[in-house]
């Protein structure tokens, strides 16, 4: 069993980086490609590599879009219903059990477990070995929930975020016109236009399942200055005109890190993480502009003598 597991995890990280690199090949050869085709002179870094990539322009006319995250991590997505365990950190406060109360009800499928003497390592073994796709730990500070890790098995990623403006169902004041329904929701994402946006889009996407098409409940994540706002809705149809009334809960949440691996492999490779001192301008949005989505370089350490 864990011989089984290291080999597809070698595959999965292989898999990443030939990804990585036909996404790469794939922009420059189409930088290139427009560049013949307005007669506009070649930027510079093509110059080089015009010749090598040149030969194979005409090949390349009947290949799509290089292969994704989504071809080797939510290869299941739409053919299998997500399975999703929710827990928390330990020793939890109220707050934070009535959160994950409700944060169970915001996923269909979902089933929640106290944490209690559970490490990590135990809780990812007990997923992977019950063909759980997603595990989901929140997290609190003096009362109030303020993260939350979004962890895909088997292999990864690993989504970290920030939670703030936190209310629950029964802090809403219409929490008493509108019920729980546990109808699989539409989705509607709105402003992830990044490569980043739609990396952590694809993320949230696929802890749903397929709605119905007279399904009555709407779940929104809208993006703002790399805030997601969530909110939980249901509707209801009366001729013409449709009523709206909000579910609950509420809150806004920002990513900070994407790691290649599961949540107990620390040792991954970190795809991303938000750099707070490398924002030149207030405006420049990573979720949504053209911030630049790549794993952090890493820093080489002097070889230590090993003791034999």
């Amino acid at each position: 069993m864990i011989r089984r597991q290291v080999r597809e995890r070698r595959q999965y990280v292989y898999a990443k980086s030939l990804e990585a690199q036909e996404r790469q090949t794939y922009e420059r050869k189409q930088q290139l490609k427009d560049a013949l085709a307005s007669g506009r002179p070649l930027p510079t870094e093509l110059k080089k590599d015009a010749k090598s990539m040149g030969k194979d322009l005409a090949y390349d006319e009947a290949q799509g879009d290089p292969s994704t995250h989504i071809d080797n991590e939510y290869s299941r997505a739409g053919i299998q219903d997500p399975k999703i365990v929710i827990t928390t950190s330990r020793d939890p406060s109220s707050k934070l059990l009535q959160f994950a109360k409700e944060m169970r009800l915001v996923f269909p499928n979902a089933h929640r477990i106290n944490r209690g003497n559970y490490v990590v390592k135990e809780l990812s073994d007990a997923c992977r070995a019950n063909d759980v796709t997603d595990l989901i730990v929140l997290h609190e500070h003096r009362g109030v929930p303020d993260a939350m890790i979004v962890s895909h098995f088997p292999h990864g990623p690993t989504v970290f975020f920030t939670l703030s403006n936190v209310l629950l169902r029964h802090d809403i004041a219409s929490y008493k016109e509108s019920t729980v329904s546990e109808q699989y929701p539409h989705l509607i994402f709105d402003n992830f236009s990044s490569q980043l946006g739609q990396r952590i889009q694809d993320v949230l996407k696929y802890l749903f399942p397929v709605p119905k098409e007279d399904s009555k409940r709407v779940m929104t994540f809208a993006n703002e200055d790399d805030f997601i706002a969530f909110r939980h809705h249901v509707f209801v149809k009366h001729g013409k005109e449709v009523q709206l009334a909000e579910v609950g809960p509420r809150f806004q949440m920002k990513p900070y890190e994407i790691r290649q691996g599961t949540i107990e492999q620390t040792e991954s490779e970190r795809e991303w993480v938000l750099a707070h001192y490398a924002r030149t301008s207030k405006k420049r949005n990573m979720l949504s502009g053209s911030g630049s989505y790549s794993a952090p370089r890493k820093h080489t350490q002097p070889n230590k003598r090993i003791k034999r």
